[in-house]
């Protein structure tokens, strides 16, 4: 079986909040403000680690921060969704922008 596609996930996410009738919360601002949130509680696990740490995170503390990286992903999911923003796109777009920006030596 295929792994799900970034799509498959959005229509996923789409279906789940129809279901809920969450879609009268989800504006983009409200939307931006919750994953601001979550990016935060992704940074609580790594707060005062150390570099090499931070590096080799593993076991129950490795399950909390794969939470919190996909409670990000899902909600910068729908950001995309709510303004018709392709994450793949955008993302390859910026990596050419980046690239101009800082060219390698």
């Amino acid at each position: 079986m295929n792994s799900p596609t970034l799509k498959d996930l959005q229509l996923q996410l789409i279906d789940f909040a129809n279901a809920r009738n969450w879609g009268q919360f989800h504006s983009p601002k409200n939307l931006t403000m919750a994953l601001s949130v979550e990016v935060a509680e992704l940074m609580e696990h790594f707060q005062w680690m150390t570099e090499e740490h931070s590096r080799t995170v593993h076991g129950d503390k490795l399950d909390a921060v794969k939470e919190e990286v996909a409670d990000v992903l899902l909600y910068l999911l729908q950001i995309c969704n709510q303004l018709n923003i392709d994450p793949i796109e955008a993302a390859q777009q910026k990596l050419v922008k980046n690239a101009v920006k800082y060219p390698a030596a």
